[in-house]
C-alpha cells in the first residue's frame, strides 16, 4: 500500500489509529517503551502512501509493533508502527506511491492504483504496519484491551511480531474506514485480488495525497 523516509513520527497522527480510546493508544505507547513488542522482519528504508475512498475490514486486531530495517544510507532505524490485521478487507479506489530519488534524474513516483472502476480491491489475512492514518472510522463489536495472544481473537497476531501474549491488543467485528490516508512500512497479505490495475512511474513528486 506505496514516500521518501521522513525523520521522526507524529505522535498525533499515530495515537488516531487507535481510535476511538486515549487509554488505547497510553498502553500501545507503554509497551513500546518497555520493549514488549517486536518486529516480524526487516522493513526497506522507505516508507510509502495509500490513498482509499473506503476499507470495509472484517475481524480486526490491532496493537503496536516496531519496524526495524536501515534507511537508504544503511544505518539502522526503528519505526513504531500500529498493526492491523484483517481476516478479509474490500478496498475502494486503492491509490498507492513510492517517491524514490534516482541519480541524475530527481525524484520518481511510483504510483499503483486499484478499485477504481466499480469493483474493489480485495486482501485476504492481510496485516498493514501504519506509521500514521487520517480516516472516518466505524466499528463495530469493539472490544479494548484484549491480550494479543487471547486464542479467542478471530485473526491471530502476524506471526513473530509479539515477544509477549500479554501485550495490548484491541478487536471489532467490522470496521469501516472513509477518506483514507495512510502512511505505513509494510503490508503483507494471504491472497490479494487487484482488478483494473494501474502502475505508472512519473517523473518528480506525485504522491496518492
Amino acid at each position: 500500500m506505496i514516500s521518501q523516509v521522513r525523520g521522526g513520527t507524529r505522535w498525533k497522527r499515530f495515537a488516531l489509529v487507535m481510535v476511538p480510546s486515549v487509554a488505547a493508544t497510553a498502553a500501545v505507547g507503554v509497551g513500546l517503551a518497555q520493549g514488549a513488542l517486536a518486529a516480524s522482519f526487516s522493513v526497506s528504508g522507505q516508507d510509502f502512501k495509500v490513498s482509499a475512498d473506503q476499507l470495509v475490514g472484517d475481524d480486526m486486531i490491532q496493537y503496536g509493533g516496531v519496524a526495524s530495517g536501515h534507511d537508504l544510507k544503511g544505518n539502522e532505524t526503528h519505526n513504531p508502527v500500529v498493526i492491523s490485521g484483517f481476516s478479509k478487507a474490500e478496498i475502494t479506489n486503492m491509490c498507492q506511491s513510492l517517491v524514490t530519488p534516482v541519480p541524475g534524474l530527481g525524484n520518481i513516483t511510483l504510483q499503483l492504483r486499484t478499485g477504481h472502476k466499480g469493483t474493489p480491491a480485495v486482501a485476504k489475512n492481510i496485516y498493514l504496519d501504519v506509521a500514521d492514518l487520517d480516516a472516518d472510522a466505524y466499528m463495530e463489536d469493539l472490544d479494548i484491551g484484549v491480550a494479543v495472544g487471547d486464542p479467542s481473537h478471530a485473526t491471530k497476531p502476524q506471526a513473530g511480531t509479539v515477544s509477549s501474549p500479554y501485550a495490548f491488543s484491541q478487536r471489532a467485528k467490522k470496521v469501516v474506514l472513509k477518506n483514507v490516508q495512510q502512511r505505513a512500512w509494510a503490508t503483507t497479505a494471504g491472497t490479494f485480488s487487484l482488478p483494473n490495475l494501474n502502475l505508472r512511474l512519473l517523473a518528480g513528486d506525485k504522491p496518492c495525497y
